[in-house]
């Protein structure tokens, strides 16, 4: 069986974004429980100059619909970064996941050639689809998915490492 950047790139995103998502209804179930206002847990950072949980959230989705359409050779979706509540949080999963449920195996055949360039104020990177995947976005994705992790586990939010993997089929 041929493997296609597909199987490495939107299943994989799609399943990290779910796993992020069942990692913060824990979370509000958390506050509820506890009685807090889980905003705290949206404003919640590692360190000073690390960004926030919300921000981390942000990230990570922006890397997975980032890459699917890039990948696809389609126009990125502009999501603003407005998200204030878990609530908010989930909602732009929800949104980033049904994006890439739009992108098909199909849109990207050949991808791991296609040129990506990436701009930043400060200038550019330039990839091939493989490169970017490899060196850009599945490190990218998994650093801000870690950290959501660690900053409810440090908040003691009780999850594990099976809640970060999700269903091992």
């Amino acid at each position: 069986m041929a493997v296609s950047i597909y199987d490495f790139s939107i299943p994989v995103l799609t399943r990290g974004l779910t796993n992020m998502s069942a990692i913060l209804d824990k979370a509000a179930a958390h506050a509820a429980t506890k009685k807090f206002d889980p905003v705290v847990l949206v404003q919640a950072r590692l360190f000073p100059d690390m960004h926030a949980l919300a921000r981390q959230v942000q990230i990570a989705c922006d890397t997975a619909k980032g890459a699917g359409a890039r990948l696809a050779g389609v126009e990125v979706p502009k999501h603003e970064d407005t998200e204030a509540t878990l609530g908010d949080l989930q909602a732009r999963i929800a949104k980033t996941v049904d994006f890439l449920k739009t992108i098909t195996a199909a849109q990207l055949k050949d991808a791991e050639s296609r040129n990506i360039e990436i701009k930043f104020p400060s200038g550019s990177w330039k990839f091939t689809g493989l490169a970017y995947l490899t060196d850009f976005v599945l490190p990218n994705f998994y650093f801000h998915e870690s950290m959501v992790y660690a900053l409810l586990r440090k908040n003691g939010i009780e999850v594990g490492k099976g809640d970060f993997l999700g269903a091992i089929q």
